[in-house]
């Protein structure tokens, strides 16, 4: 699938183009978000977070564990339960880290995109991550995916600003040298387009994580795909 074929369904702009400042083949730096985007770990998520609050007295919905994914751990802890005092919020943050961490050896990386980094390496692009997990945390499914190799800087929440704060992204710049031209960010989740625009940054929303396609149409991203072989034709096209 071309760039020029996504796009003319689904830019944020109706009927247009993306500008040629937002030309995919020019951009240099290739920054991802991690869950829901380059790794299938939604749903363990979700079951997560409702193993955590039920074992400490709290119910939520799949709807809203989806909704606060990509901000921290606990920004979204504290927002699923807003009633419970900091000694529960604690012990819902490390039960549920427990249960994703026994579970998570069944998280695998979409199909498509290992091939994908494969070729985007080849191509000489510079890729990146920029993800709500903690750094500890990404370094383990960095490790269960055998990945690392593919980025040269990978940026957590507790290591910058909670998305949609644009702090990740601007270490990311920072580090490979690169201008807010150069890039384009891939995200699943409203934070993560909610982040690019802050900086001005091309965009890519994929439908296939944690938000619908009409949420993530409503920030405007500059590109919008509804499977992870659709993100995949669009970069290394």
């Amino acid at each position: 699938m071309s760039e020029q074929s996504v796009a003319s369904t689904t830019t944020s702009t109706e009927n247009s183009q993306p500008s040629a400042a937002h030309r995919l083949s020019d951009k240099t730096l290739i920054i991802f978000d991690w869950d829901g985007t380059l790794m299938d770990s939604i749903g363990l998520i979700v079951e997560s977070m409702h193993v955590a609050g039920e074992a400490h007295g709290f119910e939520t919905t799949d709807k809203a564990v989806k909704d606060i994914i990509g901000l921290s751990l606990m920004n979204g802890i504290e927002i699923l339960y807003p009633q419970a005092n900091d000694a529960q919020l604690l012990a819902i943050q490390q039960t549920y880290a427990e249960h994703y961490i026994a579970n998570s050896h069944g998280t695998p990386l979409f199909a498509p995109i290992e091939g994908m980094l494969q070729t985007l390496q080849q191509q000489g692009k510079t890729l990146a991550v920029a993800t709500g997990k903690k750094r500890k945390g990404l370094d383990r499914v960095l490790d269960a995916s055998e990945s690392h190799h593919y980025f040269v800087i990978t940026r957590c929440a507790d290591e910058s600003g909670s998305k949609p704060d644009p702090q990740m992204l601007t270490d990311i710049l920072d580090y490979t040298q690169q201008q807010v031209s150069d890039a384009v960010f891939i995200g699943d989740s409203i934070y993560d387009i909610q982040m690019a625009i802050k900086l001005g940054m091309t965009s890519i929303a994929v439908n296939y994580g944690t938000a619908t396609s009409a949420e993530l149409a409503a920030q405007q991203p500059t590109y919008q795909v509804d499977t992870p072989q659709a993100l995949a034709d669009l970069l290394c096209g």
